[in-house]
């Protein structure tokens, strides 16, 4: 009865979800570019002749230490807003975590297609850049986070699409626990490889051996927990 019943709501949850994605897309797409907007007066100011690694005085002047403190406030705003906007727009906790990943994800792709448009940078996918300054700060090629932005994108289409039938997505404990870990994984990546951002051997500093191990084990807790949450859809078929 109740897998009738969500068949018979889908067409309309459908709609309602279509809709709440297409405006989560274009919110999004509206802060990457303020995000980007503020990068090009950054670099204007700070890079002159060119952002380039590696970056022999980051931090370094008084503006520079000024304007950092600035900037953290501005990274942490972001993530008020995205946070709040998800809120806003999912009505259960999954679809709350859904729609943030699908604002993150789209926010990150999209910075760097502004930055395209606006500065003709990056020029390869594998151009290095700062990522996050939050504690302290993240480096690593362009390539590693529109990777984990992809990621997060299927994580969140998936959610979704088991949301239209009132499927819940089991994550135990121990699930939640391994997410972290894998999450500390490609955070410590980025962390190590950011430290090494003024030496001319910054490439060596980030670890692409540890990056994936992070990712293949978020992705393998996902899939897992995907699996033992049974699609009610194909047990009615049976």
């Amino acid at each position: 009865m109740l897998l009738q019943t969500a068949r018979q709501e889908k067409p309309a949850l459908l709609q309602e979800i279509i809709s709440k994605f297409c405006l989560v897309v274009v919110f999004a797409v509206a802060l990457a570019y303020f995000e980007a907007a503020v990068v090009v007066y950054l670099r204007t100011i700070f890079y002159p002749h060119g952002f380039t690694f590696p970056l022999s005085n980051f931090g370094q002047t008084d503006l520079w230490k000024q304007l950092l403190v600035t900037e953290v406030g501005r990274e942490a705003a972001s993530i008020v807003l995205i946070f709040t906007a998800a809120s806003l727009f999912g009505q259960t906790v999954r679809q709350r975590f859904a729609f943030f990943m699908i604002i993150f994800a789209v926010w990150d792709i999209f910075y760097y297609i502004w930055l395209k448009v606006l500065v003709g940078w990056p020029a390869s996918i594998m151009d290095w850049d700062i990522l996050f300054l939050i504690p302290a700060v993240w480096a690593s090629p362009v390539l590693a986070p529109v990777i984990i932005s992809v990621i997060l994108l299927v994580f969140a289409a998936i959610i979704l699409y088991r949301d239209l039938f009132g499927n819940v997505l089991k994550v135990l404990f121990f699930d939640w626990l391994r997410f972290v870990i894998a999450g500390l994984i490609v955070v410590l990546s980025f962390y190590v490889a950011g430290r090494g951002i003024a030496e001319s051997s910054f490439k060596s500093h980030f670890s692409w051996p540890v990056f994936t191990l992070g990712v293949i084990l978020a992705s393998a807790v996902f899939f897992k927990c995907l699996l033992k949450s049974p699609n009610p859809e194909l047990k009615d078929r049976r």
